[in-house]
């Protein structure tokens, strides 16, 4: 069995046809919407380890990482998965134009792959020096702070450079990937068996598109210098730092909207040479993302530090099996991305991986399974500790001062996730970790938290979170609590998370 995986950065399932599209803009993505009617929808798909490089820790290696560490490369005990179908006879390939791959502390991810191909160029990609002085109206609707325009790198000035001189749809990002993998399937599609990864940074920010796309959800002037497509993360309320106007949210949200169907048009190359080599008949293909994006809900935009709600985590998960009857049959089980791991292995035939905290969807994919997870722990390293079990979702925040400890076999910075390490002082090392018998270091770090009460939502009656039920509905708030305290204790999580979140203790 042939296996396509495909990442599309920063998903919101919102704005898919295929989970009810409840938002403003009718967008337009039909190959995603055939892949939905080909296959199984999985309505009650969460992130776990938030952000990038953490989710795709799960994704290929099957851990549950974000109460241990924060983003960083794969260890040496981990089984990543190009690996493991590599051993059993399988051609892999990576295409993609995340650079995070590629980044200080995220090494080993494509390593294990028979070929990989980094197309450059987005976000903070350190590629082009030239033009040295971009046209100032591009760099104001990239929000360029002009002390950027130097030599340092990872700054908004790299994209302002990069895509300098994109003219054609073809110059783009997620074009260029998603051509290069159809190219692959021409190359390849005779091989006896083949896992392709395809890892689109698209619709990832910044929102820029060709103008044929920017202007289809919106009647602005595309080139507005007033105008962003690459908006601060943050509180957009008036006198924040990161403010927006509705007219400019409502830009972003439509620019948002063209890179979607900017990235399913040629989403359909790839899917046309599936169809040309007949490989919709030998071929599974899941999709999936890493986490959503605000694009003003909840006051806010981007992936800032706030509360971990669901137009973050709450996430599209779509899965096609050629022996599979499914013609767009939905799964309304619990399940995580960490679950991607076990599947995908079980997809091409290779034993699943014991102990681990991914648990195989095949069955709920067969039809013949019942619901797989009671609860789904999720989060970003060092900050709230949330929880769903399928209906409600309960959030708590740390204790302000309490320790926390990291643990790996690197040395990294998990305050500032884009610099160089700095070697903490204070280091202990030993088989620290539940799910390995390795040797690992333990420092203290520390890392920025909220402080809030703790919050409890039903997503299924409102799926807005805007009701904080904690108080209300105090019984489910005290059985949440003891959830949080079954998935540490089934987790075998560090010990320190006693002293992190005494509340769910007392």
């Amino acid at each position: 069995m042939n296996l396509i995986f495909i990442v599309i950065d920063s998903l919101n399932r919102d704005f898919l046809k295929a989970y009810g599209q409840p938002v403003e803009l009718p967008v337009q993505t039909p190959n995603i919407d055939e892949l939905a009617q080909r296959g199984v929808r999985f309505d009650n798909h969460f992130a776990g380890s938030l952000p990038c490089m953490p989710a795709r820790r799960e994704m290929l290696t099957g851990t549950q990482e974000f109460l241990w560490r924060s983003w960083g490369p794969l260890e040496p005990f981990d089984e990543p998965l190009p690996r493991v179908a590599r051993k059993n006879g399988y051609v892999t390939q990576l295409i993609t134009d995340h650079f995070h791959y590629f980044q200080h502390g995220s090494h080993g991810y494509f390593n294990d792959f028979q070929g990989f191909e980094f197309i450059r160029g987005h976000e903070f990609d350190a590629w082009k020096t030239a033009p040295l002085h971009p046209r100032q109206a591009w760099l104001d609707q990239l929000l360029v702070d002009p002390e950027q325009l130097t030599t340092e790198p990872l700054n908004r000035i790299a994209y302002a450079r990069n895509a300098a001189a994109f003219r054609e749809e073809r110059d783009f990002m997620s074009p260029r990937v998603f051509q290069t993998a159809a190219d692959w399937i021409e190359e390849n599609h005779n091989q006896d068996k083949f896992f392709l990864m395809v890892d689109c940074f698209d619709v990832h920010e910044p929102f820029h598109v060709p103008d044929s796309y920017a202007q289809m959800y919106t009647k602005e002037d595309v080139h507005d210098p007033s105008l962003t497509i690459w908006p601060r993360y943050g509180n957009i309320a008036k006198g924040s730092p990161q403010q927006l106007s509705a007219r400019q949210v409502a830009f972003v949200r439509a620019q948002y909207a063209a890179k979607m169907t900017l990235v399913d048009a040629w989403l359909g190359r790839l899917f046309g040479e599936m169809s040309r080599h007949h490989l919709w008949d030998s071929t599974a293909v899941i999709l999936t993302t890493d986490h959503g994006h605000y694009l003003g809900e909840h006051g806010s935009m981007g992936k800032p530090h706030i509360l971990n709600y669901n137009v973050l985590t709450h996430i599209p998960l779509l899965m096609y099996h050629p022996d599979l009857a499914q013609g767009g049959r939905t799964v309304s089980s619990l399940t995580g991305t960490v679950d991607l791991y076990n599947t995908m292995r079980d997809v091409m035939g290779c034993a699943i991986h014991e102990p681990s905290h991914s648990r195989s969807l095949m069955p709920l994919l067969e039809g013949s399974g019942t619901d797989r997870r009671r609860w789904h722990m999720y989060g970003y390293f060092g900050q709230d500790l949330n929880i769903t079990d399928g209906n409600y979702t309960y959030h708590v925040a740390p204790e302000a001062g309490s320790p926390l400890f990291l643990y790996s076999t690197m040395f990294m910075n998990a305050t500032n996730w884009f610099r160089p390490v700095k070697i903490p002082s204070l280091v202990e090392s030993g088989p620290f970790l539940p799910y390995t018998s390795a040797t690992v270091w333990r420092y203290p770090v520390e890392m920025p938290t909220l402080s809030h009460a703790p919050k409890l939502f039903n997503y299924r009656e409102e799926p807005a979170q805007s009701k904080n039920l904690a108080e209300v509905e105090r019984d489910t708030s005290s059985r949440m609590a003891s959830l949080a305290r079954t998935a540490a204790d089934e987790l075998e999580a560090p010990p320190e998370i006693r002293e992190r979140f005494p509340s769910l203790w007392r």
